[in-house]
């Protein structure tokens, strides 16, 4: 598959601007979603598994407890791409 093309920073921006609590940081955008404890926050991180493999896309998850940190960069472009955001906005949608 050819590397996706790395989007601008004012692109980066009109997208953040609509997303839910994400958040640049470098190359990547990050958003931490938090739950009653870790039995919840791991039946999160599980129905992340269908998005991110529809769409060959798969994010960095760092679960402590009752939190998920959930962390979107194209590693292989090098930045972030139309996939961090259709992701992102698919995981929004998870939690409503």
């Amino acid at each position: 598959m050819p590397k996706l093309p790395v989007l601008a920073d004012h692109e980066i921006d009109r997208r953040l601007a609509v997303l839910s609590e994400w958040m640049r940081q470098g190359d990547a955008i990050t958003r931490t979603f938090r739950f009653a404890g870790f039995p919840e926050a791991t039946a999160f991180v599980q129905q992340l598994v269908a998005p991110a493999e529809g769409i060959n896309h798969h994010p960095d998850v760092d679960v402590r407890y009752d939190r998920v940190i959930i962390t979107l960069s194209t590693h292989e472009s090098g930045g972030l791409t139309e996939n961090d955001f259709a992701l992102a906005e698919q995981i929004d949608r998870l939690v409503g």
